[in-house]
């Protein structure tokens, strides 16, 4: 016997469920931008990054090392288009592109609507930046300039800092110092990046096919005009015709010559900082909510897997040596000692101060921290010292390793002692007094 079509269907049924579908999904979108944000904070990124290094030493110099060199030598990709590449080599010039395109936003977005607007606030950090990569690279050619004239092509690995790890040791060890701390930190990086680049597009660029250079070029403003059009929502149409832009202008970029990364930078450039279309919020700022997870949970991570991978245990190089030397002193000594000295001449000579709040002390555990190098300087030594191929690389990368280390755990140490000191009510010394009473927490 059949049931009737109202028994089977009893009246609101239908809303009923789709109620509950509406339900679900509401949950899972709001578990999905729950863990977004963990991602994107600090502290998650920076213990993703250290521990992805960690796998990859102890991979590296376990009995089952073959395994680990085998798969970053692994090749793939097409020939034709220069892109067969090995797997490490995919990791620094494509997924490290993600994570210099949020760089590039967030230049864009400081240079635009941020804290290097007003050089009257950016001064001190934009100085301090260079007095950060001066000191340590002239760290570098002094000690290995004496003793190894030939490994100086790796002058500029001391110079970088990683912005993810400075931003986690300070998230963690800086509760209770001034949030405006954590500003001049990230301007800081964010300058210290940006010269970065410069150097990896000036210093380390050797042939330049200028055809596919300017063919890059005329895809990222290609690019730049339709990043601006009203309203491009993810997941759409529109959002896959960027995308493929983006990867055309990678590609080109690579074919060129010149560091894939810089097309990621270039990229982020073209990203609108100001109010358009009538949008609650920026551009610069969507993009980089969409893409920093990312950035964060997948290409740091996995460069970090793919390039930290020394052996230490039964190498054929010598660790210690003066690459090593140069390069442990430019992060652990240099940085701090350019950083704070920089800032010394800038506050003494010129009318420029520190922000509101933050005192030349709070310098020292900052200084201390831009000594973590990691990221930005394990690619710089890629493009120095050919793995496998240079006696040098593996004592780079173990400087890298332990002066990035020893700068974090420094700077931990220091930003706690900095915290338990009393502060003054004028701690800039501009002679007005601290109005700035937001805390890092």
């Amino acid at each position: 016997m059949s049931v009737p079509e109202h028994d089977r269907n009893p009246p609101g049924a239908a809303e009923a469920a789709s109620g509950v579908a509406t339900a679900t999904r509401g949950q899972t979108s709001s578990r999905r931008v729950r863990f977004q944000r963990w991602v994107s904070l600090d502290t998650t990124s920076g213990v993703l990054l250290l521990v992805a290094a960690v796998v990859a030493v102890v991979w590296a110099n376990s009995p089952w090392r073959d395994a680990y060199e085998s798969l970053t030598a692994f090749e793939f990709g097409p020939e034709s288009l220069h892109l067969h590449l090995s797997v490490a080599e995919w990791a620094a010039d494509g997924l490290l592109a993600i994570f210099f395109f949020i760089v590039g936003v967030e230049l864009k977005q400081e240079f635009v609507a941020g804290s290097l607007r007003d050089l009257r606030l950016a001064g001190v950090p934009i100085v301090a930046a260079v007095g950060g990569m001066v000191v340590p690279a002239l760290c570098f050619v002094v000690v290995v300039g004496t003793f190894d004239s030939e490994a100086l092509r790796g002058w500029a690995i001391p110079t970088a800092t990683d912005i993810a790890f400075a931003l986690a040791v300070l998230a963690i060890f800086g509760r209770g110092l001034p949030l405006a701390l954590r500003t001049f930190l990230l301007t800081l990086a964010v300058v210290d990046d940006l010269l970065g680049i410069t150097v990896i597009a000036t210093f380390y660029t050797e042939t330049i096919d200028f055809a596919m250079f300017g063919a890059a070029i005329a895809v990222i403003a290609v690019f730049g005009v339709l990043v601006r059009l009203r309203r491009p929502r993810w997941r759409t149409p529109a959002t896959l015709v960027l995308i493929a832009l983006a990867v055309v202008a990678w590609a080109l970029m690579h074919a060129s010559g010149v560091h894939a990364t810089v097309a990621g930078v270039l990229l982020g450039f073209t990203v609108p900082a100001l109010l358009i279309h009538g949008e609650s919020s920026s551009r610069t700022h969507q993009f980089e909510v969409a893409v920093r997870p990312v950035s964060s949970a997948v290409a740091l991570p996995i460069f970090a897997f793919l390039s930290a991978g020394v052996a230490v245990v039964g190498g054929d190089s010598a660790i210690v040596q003066p690459v090593s030397i140069g390069i442990f002193l430019g992060l652990v000594v240099g940085k701090v000692v350019g950083v704070m000295g920089a800032t010394a001449l800038m506050t003494r000579f010129t009318p420029l101060r520190l922000p509101d709040a933050v005192g030349v002390r709070d310098l020292l555990p900052v200084g201390m921290l831009t000594g973590v190098g990691f990221t930005v300087a394990l690619l710089i030594s890629e493009l120095s010292f050919h793995q496998g191929s240079d006696d040098h690389a593996s004592a780079a990368k173990v400087a890298i390793l332990v002066g990035s280390v020893v700068a974090a755990v420094l700077g931990a140490l220091l930003l706690r002692w900095d915290a338990r000191k009393v502060r003054t009510p004028d701690m800039n010394r501009d002679d007005v007094p601290d109005r700035d009473f937001d805390v890092i927490e």
